[in-house]
């Protein structure tokens, strides 16, 4: 006798893996896109070539995600609707693979600052940010319009009533509403951030005396922009001005021998890999500042001749 037994069912995702899932869908979707405009006619080879990149980078990204999901019990019943691209052919254009990057680095972004998983936050921070870069490097090339850069203010102090500092300039976003003060940092891990952005406005305030032309405007205005920000996160971390405050008046010089836009590359790309350490650490809800300043860092390293890369800010999957 045989017992009858209900057939198998799909196991409800719960809601890292509706986020990985939904991450997953945006890549190979930009992937799908990105390969059919690379092959289709009259697309010009530098742009051909930036969507074949762009193809290679997402596909890389879905496979770091986990890829999709396959339980072999048939196809995957449809998730919620609102959260995920939907399941229309693409228009396979350069302008439709900006629109589709743009829309998925927003979805990342905000799944990075409310994925539970710190290392799962961390991934989805950097995605987003290499998303954001495809994007204006793609839009530059084709002539149409970028992304808008996610907002880079740094959050007062609860108890402060101080107005917004320098640290407040930054390029305008589609993006509105202050950030949340991230929780779930050490004193240890902000110092060590404060005396990154410090040192980084001082060794650029040094090439930019150094320097002329457009190389110093650039190098000077980003001194003072980490200083500034220097300035913002020590004021929140409560060493502004105190005993604590692990600022200092100098610090060594990288290889005076280099080239200033190499000295700046490397500079961004250190802070790149500090905010991603940083999003890592931080708690659900409290990351969206840090993913913004990981962004700002991985696109100002670009500006200095780095390469964009699918996994900003993480260099064991580079």
């Amino acid at each position: 006798m045989r017992l009858e037994t209900p057939p198998p069912t799909e196991p409800v995702p719960d809601a890292a893996e509706v986020v990985r899932r939904t991450a997953v869908a945006d890549a190979l979707l930009v992937a799908d896109q990105a390969d059919g405009a690379a092959a289709a006619d009259g697309v010009k080879s530098d742009v051909a070539a930036e969507l074949e990149l762009i193809a290679e980078a997402t596909t890389l990204q879905a496979q770091q995600l986990g890829g999709e999901y396959d339980s072999g019990l048939g196809d995957i019943v449809a998730e919620d609707a609102g959260a995920s691209p939907s399941a229309t052919t693409p228009e396979q254009t350069p302008r439709a693979v900006v629109t589709s990057l743009r829309d998925a680095a927003t979805r990342t972004r905000a799944a990075a600052d409310q994925a539970q998983a710190g290392p799962l936050g961390r991934l989805l921070g950097s995605i987003s940010a290499a998303q954001t870069l495809y994007a204006r490097d793609l839009a530059q090339l084709a002539g149409v319009r970028g992304p808008a850069l996610p907002p880079t203010e740094i959050p007062e102090p609860a108890e402060s009533g101080a107005e917004p500092s320098e640290a407040s300039a930054t390029p305008a976003s589609a993006e509105t509403g202050p950030a949340a003060v991230p929780t779930g940092l050490s004193a240890e891990e902000l110092d060590a951030l404060v005396l990154a952005e410090d040192s980084a406005g001082y060794a650029l305030e040094v090439r930019a005396a150094q320097a002329d032309g457009e190389v110093r405007t650039r190098a000077h205005d980003r001194a003072r922009l980490h200083r500034a920000r220097a300035q913002a996160w020590a004021v929140l971390a409560g060493t502004d001005g105190t005993e604590e405050d692990p600022r200092r008046v100098a610090y060594a010089l990288r290889d005076p021998d280099m080239a200033t836009p190499d000295l700046a590359r490397g500079l961004e790309e250190d802070l790149a890999q500090n905010y991603a350490t940083l999003i890592g650490l931080a708690e659900p809800g409290t990351r969206a500042i840090l993913v913004a300043l990981l962004t700002d860092a991985a696109l100002a390293a670009t500006q200095w001749g780095a390469p964009a890369v699918p996994f900003p800010g993480l260099p064991e999957r580079a």
